[in-house]
C-alpha cells in the first residue's frame, strides 16, 4: 500500500503533545521549567478542543469546492475574519488558569485586559508568521494556542484529507497553507520510514520525499546536525536538515531513535541546536513554531 499523502491531526493530538512535553520536560533540564509549561498549555488546548463551542461553524460542504481544485480548505487569509480568535483565547485561558503558576499569571491577566482589535493584531501576526511588536511578543505564544485549537477543529470538519500540494507549494500546508514547524520520519507500518511534513498551525501531515530539501527541492548539499553526548549518543531525536544551495535548515525527527517524537514538541525542546545554527550564521530557519515567537 502506498502511504497516504496527506494526514489530518487526531482528535486527542494536543494530549499527545501535552505527554511529550511532559516527558521532555523531565529530561532536559535547562528546559524543564518552560518545557512543563508548554505541557500545561497543551492540555488546556485539548480541554478547549473538547469542551468549548466556538461562536462561528462553517456551513456543511462549504470546503467541498476548495478541495475539488486542490486549494488548502482552511486558507489562513480567508477564515481570518470567520475564526472567533477572542472566544477561542479565553475559552483557553480558562482552561489553563488552574494549573499554572505565579510566573505566568501576569500573562494570562494581560491577554484577559487586552482589546479584541490588538488580540486580532497579533494573530494576524502569527498567521503570517510575522514576530509582532516586541512588548506583546510575550502574550503570542498563548493567542497561537488559541488559534491552533481553532483550526485543529476546523480541520475535523473536513469531509477528507486535501490532496498533496504541488511541487511549487511542496513547503506549505495543503490543509491551510501555513508553514511547517518540522518533518518526522514515521515507523507505523502503513507510513514506515516515511517523512512528512507537519503544519506548525493545524498539525496536519503531508509527504515529502526524503533527502530532499522541503525549500529548494535540491538534494546535493544536504546535511544533518545534531545535539549529542560526549560519548556520540543522541540528546534528542531531532536533527536540523540543512541545505548548502538555499541555505536553509528544517528540523526532522527520526521516530526510529524516538517513537514518542512529537514534532512541535520535539522543536521546542531542541532550542540549543537552533541557537547553534543562528551563531555560525550560514542557515536561516526555514519552519515556523506559533508558540515560538522570536525577533527578526
Amino acid at each position: 500500500m502506498d502511504p497516504p499523502p496527506v494526514v489530518l491531526p487526531e482528535q486527542d493530538h494536543f494530549a499527545q503533545r501535552a505527554q511529550r512535553l511532559h516527558d521532555l520536560s523531565e529530561r532536559i533540564e535547562p528546559l524543564r521549567d518552560f518545557l512543563a509549561f508548554m505541557a500545561q498549555l497543551s492540555q488546556a488546548q485539548q480541554r478547549t478542543l473538547e469542551q468549548h463551542t466556538p461562536a462561528w461553524q462553517p456551513e456543511p460542504g462549504a470546503f467541498d469546492l476548495a478541495l475539488e481544485h486542490g486549494m488548502p480548505p482552511l486558507g489562513t487569509q480567508a477564515l481570518r475574519r470567520n475564526v472567533d480568535v477572542h472566544g477561542e483565547l479565553m475559552a483557553l485561558l480558562d482552561g489553563l488558569d488552574l494549573h499554572v503558576g505565579e510566573a505566568q499569571r501576569p500573562l494570562l491577566d494581560a491577554l484577559r485586559d487586552l482589546p479584541g482589535e490588538e488580540i486580532n493584531r497579533l494573530a494576524q501576526d502569527i498567521l503570517e508568521a510575522r514576530p509582532g511588536p516586541e512588548e506583546r511578543r510575550g502574550l503570542m505564544p498563548l493567542v497561537a494556542a488559541a488559534l491552533q485549537v481553532a483550526w485543529l477543529r476546523l480541520a475535523s470538519t473536513l469531509p477528507q484529507p486535501p490532496r498533496r500540494p504541488t511541487a511549487e507549494t511542496r513547503s506549505i500546508c495543503p490543509c491551510c497553507g501555513s508553514l511547517p514547524v518540522a518533518s518526522v520520519i514515521q515507523i507505523d507500518s502503513q507510513r514506515s520510514g516515511v517523512r512528512y511534513l507537519q503544519c506548525g498551525l493545524c498539525a496536519t501531515q503531508w509527504y515529502l520525499e526524503r533527502s530532499k530539501c522541503s525549500v529548494c527541492d535540491h538534494s546535493g548539499k544536504l546535511d544533518y546536525l545534531s545535539l549529542e553526548h560526549e560519548t556520540g549518543e543522541h540528546l534528542l531525536p531531532t536533527q536540523a536538515e540543512t541545505c548548502g544551495d538555499c541555505h536553509s535548515y528544517l528540523k526532522i525527527m527520526p521516530r526510529e531513535f524516538d517513537a514518542q517524537a512529537e514534532p512541535l514538541a520535539d522543536d521546542l525542546a531542541s532550542l540549543a541546536l537552533d541557537l547553534l545554527l543562528a551563531e555560525e550564521r550560514q542557515y536561516r530557519r526555514s519552519g515556523f513554531n506559533p508558540l515560538l515567537i522570536v525577533g527578526e
